[in-house]
């Protein structure tokens, strides 16, 4: 099963927390508590979120954390690569991590390739301002390239 890690998910359900809030500077307290989370993670997910330029951090008795940017300009796919890196399904497309030993003899490699770039391309699409909306519509158009796919 490929799956989004906690951190990630933690991330995106925090800053769709502050998208909501947006005129609010909130606490890690009061994020945990609101997003029913552990301070200590919270403040974990904060502090990276924060370090990689998504929110913006004031200290003092008012201070406290809120958005860096405008909501529609924050993609669900920068969120995740602030916490975990480079989206990538496969290993042999995350250079980050050296990539896979046998990429040079792969025949499904270039098929991967395009999963990637579909997978990348549809969280780019979608911005933090649509994660506070109740879903009418989907989001993206997974098939946007008009190709049909085989049913099994």
């Amino acid at each position: 099963m490929l799956r989004v890690t906690k951190l990630a998910d933690y991330g995106i359900v925090i800053m769709t927390f502050f998208a909501a809030h947006r005129a609010d500077t909130c606490t890690a307290r009061d994020i945990a508590g609101a997003a029913r989370l552990p301070v200590p993670v919270v403040s974990k997910v904060l502090k990276i979120l924060v370090g990689k330029g998504l929110l913006v951090s004031m200290r003092g008795a008012r201070g406290g954390y809120s958005l860096a940017r405008d909501p529609r300009e924050i993609s669900v796919a920068a969120i995740i690569r602030a916490l975990e890196g480079p989206i990538a399904i496969t290993e042999c497309n995350d250079q980050a991590h050296g990539g896979c030993g046998l990429e040079s003899g792969c025949t499904v490699r270039a098929n991967w390739n395009l999963i990637n770039r579909a997978l990348r391309s549809a969280l780019e699409k979608i911005t933090l301002a649509e994660m506070t909306q109740p879903l009418h519509q989907p989001l993206v158009n997974l098939n946007a390239t008009g190709r049909r796919f085989p049913v099994s």
